[in-house]
């Protein structure tokens, strides 16, 4: 420890017994945990993202297993393979397992091997976080993929459309196994999310500008943002689905006011920007890889990104495409149909780019460059058919067909798995110091390039022909039984070219360890060994490139002899800088989370939780809800937050920084700020579903259903109170920070009285007023927006409750002030939930 009587002397890195010393310390930190079952509590994010990945590409294959199953079926005209039930099963988990469990979830593990990497860290900022969306993850996914073996899987499709969904009678468990189930992943999606956002913003290197950010970084923080408002409505609209199926309470039972297209306005909200979500991170894998054989810098850095930003913005106008044959008005279809053609242009330009910078560079012929070319191919293609089915009178022919089924996959495989393929041979030398066959990887690209073209280009054929889709069968005089027939065989050719890929996999432990950087990238991620250590980077660089391998002279050496930052772990703890989010100046030295059992414990008693629920076992579905709180509490208590045994650090070259930061300097607040966004994003979900049936009714609430509404008085005290809780902690926040810790206590007691108080309050107006949510969906929608209030200030209260008792116990103090803080701007959101809350079910449309 430094004092004043002991001044810092810096290390001198020209002395081998120091470097020496170092690099033992930094082994023995960042060492995984011994003993089969401990290795599986490790949170190191390198090793988590190599299990997610593995886990995802799992999925894949079976999700593949039963397309095969239902090409057989299609191979042939009235063929009796498998049934209807069994045949509706098959492509509605092919389908769910293909977007919610590889896709997605694929991106982010290969996103959490590579970023710390890229960004030359030692790790993200939260690795326990992505510990606890990995089993989440895990969890979620067996339950859901499970269930086909027991003849339960979901069967309405993988949009899931009501009423048929929504009936109990028509459809058995599967639709709640498909609702809570996936929810559950949808928490892990969004837990990396947050993950991956901050570590972008918070965690790059010293010198690293958003300007010279490597392109696969901007993408990813493009497409995490993405998810934060693209998942919260599908979440929303989970809640609706299943309060319906539970309670029934009718938010889509047109009998009783609800409208089935709310649902598909919640759902395809989310699936159309979902497949951008999983397109731009093939496309980041393309900026990473193309300079590297193009040996130059990417052209064009500025368009680029813009064009990622735009692709963004614009895919969240798109939903409406998707519901061009439910008889919207005129209007909507021509601008969503414009909208639709306009997202063409910024996805041209990321593939001119690339084009470009191809054509002026020298290029260097390679097997991930082949996957690399051949995916941008295929996925032009699709393109141009989405051009094709923007326009609304052509989609009102080809919507139920099979010319939307090619249309889909030709984006989905060029957009997302043949780049995969692409990363894979690009990267694996990176995790795990081995090469894989160049040979095998070509002959299984030509097979899958040929295999995909064949199995998927009659399709469109089929489609234009009159083949609808989501049928087990069809008749021999339809005429198509040798386009369906080509499309199996081809369907079989590209499943041979991915059974390569798995040999090629298999046979990589065998071979010789690959030369470092065997690429030659400029790019941070190669800076890893063949030999890498757990700890990672040697010491995190001064950036003042985008491509410091190849611009800053003697970059690797001085990198490898600890001669930029951090090259110690003097105090033996998992230690990574945080930098500011405009310039990347260090503001901060984050103890990062070691090896625990805490996230894969919350995990489990979280799935308890949905899983529960899915079979009405309610009463224990509520204990696993307690457990859950009590390891989250548990988590928080003993590994946040930490106050540290000295205020700064030496992280080299006569630069100190503290051990400790709250506020918005801090990645804990911006990980609560982050999450908000997306709770806030959910909320707005439920309110769009309020408004959206006061738009379709001539009177709302009904006339002649005897409902009054809430009235005005409950809601407005429920408002003034929630407005006090949240004054109470702004209030404990600032007194406490100025050094008046038993008036910040105080506060934090009446921010607890008040905020508890706006629960009871916020619930009394529906209760009182006799409101039926089963009668009408307006006392339906009253009772969904008064209940997410409600939770939301229990979990305030939980939260001012935790504060209260860290400060008592004496872990936050005035300059140690992260929990306050943090929980403070929950309390601005739970302010917002309340006035929107409050002020529509009290004062619109004003009923007395």
């Amino acid at each position: 420890m430094t004092t004043e009587s002991t001044p810092y002397v810096a290390p001198d890195q020209n002395d081998p017994a120091v470097r020496k010393g170092q690099e033992d310390r930094l082994r023995e930190v960042w060492k995984p945990p011994s003993g089969w079952f401990f290795r599986w509590t490790d949170v190191n994010n390198n090793r988590i993202g190599v299990w997610y990945t593995l886990t995802a590409f799992g999925f894949m294959l079976f999700a593949g297993v039963l397309a095969l199953i239902m090409r057989t079926q299609l191979a042939v005209p009235n063929n009796d393979l498998v049934t209807a039930n069994t045949f509706n099963q098959l492509f509605t988990l092919h389908g769910s397992m293909m977007m919610f469990l590889f896709a997605v979830p694929m991106f982010e593990a290969v996103s959490i091997i590579l970023l710390p990497q890229l960004l030359g860290a030692r790790d993200l900022p939260f690795p326990r976080l992505s510990s606890f969306g990995y089993w989440s993850f895990l969890i979620g996914g067996v339950f859901v993929s499970g269930s086909i073996f027991f003849d339960a899987a979901p069967d309405g499709g993988w949009f899931m459309y009501p009423p048929l969904t929504t009936r109990t009678d028509l459809s058995g468990l599967g639709a709640d196994i498909w609702m809570l189930g996936l929810s559950f992943i949808e928490v892990s999606s969004v837990a990396a999310a947050v993950e991956l956002i901050v570590g972008v913003l918070k965690c790059r290197p010293p010198g690293m500008r958003l300007n010279l950010m490597p392109l696969y970084a901007w993408y990813i923080l493009v497409v995490a943002v993405m998810i934060l408002f693209a998942f919260p409505p599908l979440i929303a609209g989970d809640v609706l689905f299943e309060m319906e199926r539970l309670l029934n309470w009718p938010f889509f039972n047109a009998e009783k006011g609800g409208d089935p297209l709310l649902w598909q306005h919640l759902f395809w909200i989310f699936g159309h920007p979902e497949v951008y979500i999983v397109f731009l991170p093939s496309i980041a894998l393309f900026a990473m890889l193309i300079p590297t054989f193009a040996q130059r810098h990417l052209l064009g850095y500025p368009w680029i990104v813009l064009a990622a930003v735009g692709t963004a913005f614009l895919s969240f106008g798109l939903w409406v495409h998707h519901m061009f044959t439910t008889g919207l008005p005129k209007i909507s279809l021509a601008f969503f149909a414009a909208a639709s053609e306009a997202v063409a242009i910024p996805t041209g330009v990321q593939i001119f780019v690339f084009i470009a910078t191809l054509w002026a560079g020298n290029v260097k012929k390679s097997t991930p460059l082949l996957y690399a070319t051949g995916s941008l191919a295929v996925f032009v293609i699709g393109g141009l058919t989405g051009v094709m089915v923007a326009v609304a009178p052509f989609d009102w022919q080809a919507h139920d067909t099979y010319f939307i089924v090619a249309h889909l996959h030709y984006v989905l495989i060029g957009g997302t798995l043949l780049p995969l393929f692409a990363g894979l041979y690009y990267y694996w030398p990176l995790i795990t110091g081995k090469k894989l066959s160049d040979r095998l990887g070509r002959i299984a690209f030509w097979i899958m390039f040929v295999g995909m073209n064949v199995t998927f280009f009659p399709m469109h054929l089929s489609g234009l022909l009159g083949m609808p889709r989501r049928v087990f069968t069809y008749p021999e005089e339809l005429g198509i039984g040798g386009l369906n027939l080509t499309s199996t065989i081809g369907s079989y050719m590209f499943a041979l070219g991915v059974v390569i890929v798995c040999i090629d996999l298999a046979l990589s432990p065998r071979r010789p360890k690959a030369p470092r950087n065997p690429w030659n990238a400029g790019t941070l991620e190669w800076l890893a060994l063949p030999d890498d250590e757990d700890w990672g980077i040697r010491s995190v660089p001064l950036i003042e490139s985008r491509y410091p391998i190849w611009d800053q002279k003697n970059f690797v050496q001085k990198v490898d002899e600890g001669r930029f930052f951090l090259p110690d772990a003097e105090e033996m703890r998992r230690e990574s800088i945080v930098t500011s989010v405009l310039d990347a100046r260090p503001v901060q030295v984050i103890r990062l989370g070691t090896p625990s059992v805490k996230p894969m414990m919350t995990a489990v008693a979280l799935a308890g939780v949905f899983i529960l629920t899915t079979y009405h076992l309610y009463i224990w579905s509520a204990v696993s809800g307690v457990a859950t709180l009590a390891c989250v509490l548990w988590w928080l208590w003993t590994g946040t937050a930490e106050i540290p045994e000295k205020p700064t650090k030496h992280i080299g070259h006569g630069i100190e920084v503290p051990l400790y930061t709250s506020g918005p300097s801090a990645p804990g607040w911006w990980a609560m700020f982050i999450t908000m966004m997306a709770d806030a994003t959910a909320f707005s979900g439920l309110v769009f579903g309020y408004f959206f049936f006061w738009t379709i009714h001539n009177d709302f609430p009904p006339s002649g259903f005897g409902l009054n509404g809430p009235g005005v008085f409950w809601p407005m005290v429920a408002l003034a109170l929630t407005l006090a809780g949240w004054a109470a902690t702004v209030g404990a926040r600032e007194v406490h920070r100025r050094g008046n810790i038993g008036a910040g206590r105080a506060l934090l007691v009446v921010g607890i009285v008040a905020t508890l108080a706006s629960l009871f309050a916020g619930l009394a107006g529906p209760w009182y007023s006799g409101l039926d949510p089963e009668l009408h969906v307006y006392p339906a929608m009253v009772w969904t927006l008064a209940i997410w209030t409600a939770v939301h200030a229990a979990i305030g209260v939980i939260m001012q409750g935790y504060t209260l008792a860290r400060s008592l116990a004496g872990k936050m103090t005035p300059v140690y002030d992260a929990d306050l803080r943090n929980i403070t701007v929950y309390h601005h959101f739970l302010a917002l939930t309340g006035i929107v809350t409050f002020s529509t079910i009290g004062l619109f449309p004003g009923v007395a």
